[in-house]
């Protein structure tokens, strides 16, 4: 064995032996919590969007931003040791990948995603996490007064960065569910909750003798019409307000929700899926959610998380496999399979019975 591979397999064992420290593990943990504060602080500031592809000093971006550039010096230094930013020569900044998904403006931004989960109303919620662990309420209806819906409706400047937030995050999402998931076969597609229109707009564009109804609160389809322009099929898509805990537009013979089922318990969840069941053209309909599916097993997995975050925020869940199955059967539909994108949530189809 050369000295090389000697030395490189010292430094092997010791990063292992590191890594497996449980204090060390626990540090990193806790100080995760830090980092996210720090990154949910720089997005909001748009200290990236600031530095673009360039260099700016501490100095210029503080003047920019308007902020304490000796404090602001502080923050990006964190920031740095965890790869968000990278300092060039002393208080010199350029973004990395990852602080690039700040920029507001660039394709897969998260700006508004770091925006909502580390400041405001989500990180006032998760403060009262406890509460929701001992009563099994919902945190935000706790620490808000009402529920997070609406809060949003009489804030509508914390509102845009959520809408924004879920409009970003479902560009990559709806990206992966067509790689995955093929829906030909289907002649009328309904998006129940289907904000601004992403998904449907999506799907009808790549399958271009399909039609389709684009169903939400009224005053959000109102906005929709633009990204059906945007995509091309405003033809072929109607736009319908409601309530889906009223009832949904009927007539199609496929049914799509995206992130909706995981807003809400079972009962609630069940009340919509029943509207569908009564809605849905049968034989041949289709149910397809687009969601979480939790694995069993202590493995690491986003869906874990976030299950917490809808017991925070919304009263909602994340479910297994078999959650889905036991809770579509009691809406008389049956699951026919679940099929895993590249992005966290899958396709999980059912058909009614």
């Amino acid at each position: 064995m050369s000295d090389g591979t000697a030395i490189a397999d010292q430094t092997a064992d010791k990063a292992a032996a590191a890594t497996a420290d449980p204090t060390k593990q626990m540090i990193d943990i806790l100080g995760g919590m830090w980092v996210g504060r720090c990154l949910g602080v720089a997005a909001e500031l748009g200290v990236a969007d600031v530095i673009g592809d360039g260099r700016k000093t501490t100095e210029e971006i503080a003047a920019a931003v308007k902020a304490h550039a000796p404090s602001l010096f502080r923050l990006m230094r964190a920031l740095a040791s965890a790869g968000v930013f990278r300092e060039e020569g002393h208080g010199v900044w350029m973004n990395t990948p990852v602080s690039g998904l700040l920029r507001a403006t660039v394709p897969g931004s998260m700006r508004a995603a770091a925006i909502v989960t580390m400041s405001g109303e989500h990180y006032t919620a998760w403060a009262a996490l406890d509460h929701s662990v001992r009563s099994g309420e919902t945190a935000a209806d706790h620490v808000l007064g009402k529920d997070i819906w609406a809060y949003y409706r009489e804030h509508p400047d914390r509102a845009k960065h959520f809408d924004q937030c879920m409009v970003d995050f479902s560009a990559g999402i709806v990206a992966a569910v067509l790689k995955a998931y093929d829906f030909a076969g289907i002649k009328h597609l309904v998006d129940v909750g289907g904000g601004h229109g992403g998904v449907i707009s999506a799907v009808l564009q790549k399958y271009p003798k399909l039609k389709g109804t684009l169903f939400d609160q009224p005053y959000v389809v109102e906005g929709a019409r633009r990204t059906l322009e945007l995509f091309g099929v405003a033809e072929r898509c109607d736009r319908a307000g409601g309530n889906f805990f009223e009832s949904v537009p009927a007539g199609g013979d496929g049914y799509v929700m995206k992130f909706i089922l995981h807003d809400w318990d079972d009962e609630r969840s069940l009340t919509i899926l029943r509207n569908v069941r009564r809605a849905i053209a049968a034989p041949g309909g289709r149910l397809i959610v687009i969601d979480a599916v939790i694995p069993e097993g202590n493995g690491p997995d986003w869906g874990k998380l976030c299950d917490v975050n809808m017991l925070v925020m919304t009263g909602g869940v994340e479910r297994t496999e078999r959650q889905f199955k036991e809770l579509f059967a009691k809406a008389n539909f049956k699951l026919t399979r679940v099929v895993p994108t590249e992005s966290p949530l899958s396709v999980i189809e059912a058909v009614p019975v």
